[in-house]
């Protein structure tokens, strides 16, 4: 019976080691421009060594036992690795790096065939800049130095994306996205949209929406500059049961990577509007059954002493509703920056959009993704 129990430990015991490729220690692991230290991130490693099963894995209690442990806590070239894994006379040793750069995370690790007395396999792999998913990195670089292939879609989700290189990092960008924002109305424009509908007026609020559509293409790009044309498709007053559209084609400045731009072009739209002699008293054109006169019955008048009878009255074209459709044309200014979140861009904008005798004084927010970027050249 003893005879049996000693064959079935033994048999056990060759299993084992037979299942292992040897035993392995990891070394602290360089961090910078990480918030993990270089035990933290031997720990790490340590633990995804531990879920391949293909190693007898040092625990850090175990690597504690050699002596001078501490003059090996800054160990990371080859010759004192080599003489670390002797230490702990252990087959194989991990060491490596964890380098924060920017955007990305890099992961460089090397595997240290201690008897062997050289270095037998070294991987490296970019990540976006996700420490909180540091260890699902360690363990992608660690299957893949062991030719193990990672979950695609996990490493899809952490893997630096390389963009195309463009001229002077910027490149030609396509954006597309909403626009939308607050204006008030000055001058002429203001006395239309506030005049009582019973006189040609809206009859609205001074301050109406604007809601559309921003087009934009950069036609010039480098590190500090960009130039840009916007194309703008807008609604203004829908909340105020309004339908006044436009369309704006500007051209653009954009400086610095902070995103400060500036743009300016033409407007085009339609309004109704009246041309005549009209009373001005009390911001009011006109009687509502007559709005206006023309410029042959204001010639047959009567004329007194003092001018002509229609004193008052002024020969102008003004915003009336009761008028027929034109073609109105505006010059649009405005300033603002860009704010950017990865791929996400929100441009806050001032704008001014004036035309003849007013305009309207606004503020305009959207967001829109850049898509892609293609070589500027």
């Amino acid at each position: 019976m003893k005879t049996i129990k000693l064959i079935i430990i033994l048999t056990l015991s060759l299993f084992t080691s037979a299942s292992f490729a040897g035993s392995i220690g990891i070394a602290p692991i360089k961090t910078f421009g990480v918030f993990a230290t270089p035990e933290t991130a031997a720990t790490i490693a340590r633990l995804e060594l531990v879920k391949l099963d293909k190693y007898q894995v040092l625990d850090r209690f175990d690597m504690n036992e050699i002596d001078n442990i501490d003059s090996f806590q800054t160990c990371y070239g080859k010759s004192c690795l080599i003489e670390y894994g002797k230490l702990l006379h252990v087959d194989y040793l991990l060491s490596g790096s964890i380098d924060g750069l920017g955007t990305k995370i890099v992961i460089t690790l090397k595997l240290i065939d201690v008897k062997g007395e050289r270095i037998i396999k070294t991987q490296t792999a970019e990540f976006n800049n996700q420490e909180v998913e540091l260890q699902r990195m360690m363990g992608i670089v660690i299957q893949e130095m062991h030719d193990i292939t990672p979950d695609p879609n996990l490493k899809k989700q952490l893997i630096y994306q390389n963009e195309l290189i463009t001229s002077n990092s910027v490149g030609r960008v396509n954006n597309a996205g909403p626009r939308m924002g607050l204006a008030y109305t000055v001058g002429t424009v203001n006395e239309f949209v506030t005049r009582d509908e019973l006189y040609g007026g809206l009859g609205i609020a001074p301050i109406v929406s604007n809601i559309g559509y921003q087009f934009e293409g950069q036609y010039v790009g480098t590190e500090n500059f960009s130039a840009i044309f916007e194309c703008l498709i807008n609604f203004t007053g829908l909340e105020q049961g309004q339908f006044i559209p436009s369309i704006s084609l500007l051209n653009g400045f954009r400086f610095g990577r902070q995103g400060w731009e500036f743009a300016f072009g033409p407007s085009f739209g339609v309004s109704k509007s009246s041309v005549g002699f009209f009373t001005t008293n009390n911001n009011l054109l006109g009687d509502p059954e007559a709005h206006y006169w023309s410029q042959s019955e204001f010639e047959k008048s009567t004329y007194s002493e003092n001018g002509p009878e229609f004193y008052g009255y002024e020969y102008a074209r003004h915003g009336d509703a009761r008028g027929r459709l034109d073609l109105n044309t505006r010059w649009l200014m405005g300033f603002g920056r860009t704010f950017q979140s990865g791929a996400l861009n929100i441009p806050v904008n001032i704008y001014y959009s004036s035309q003849k005798g007013g305009g309207m004084a606004g503020v305009s927010v959207g967001f829109n993704i850049t898509k892609k970027k293609t070589n500027i050249n």
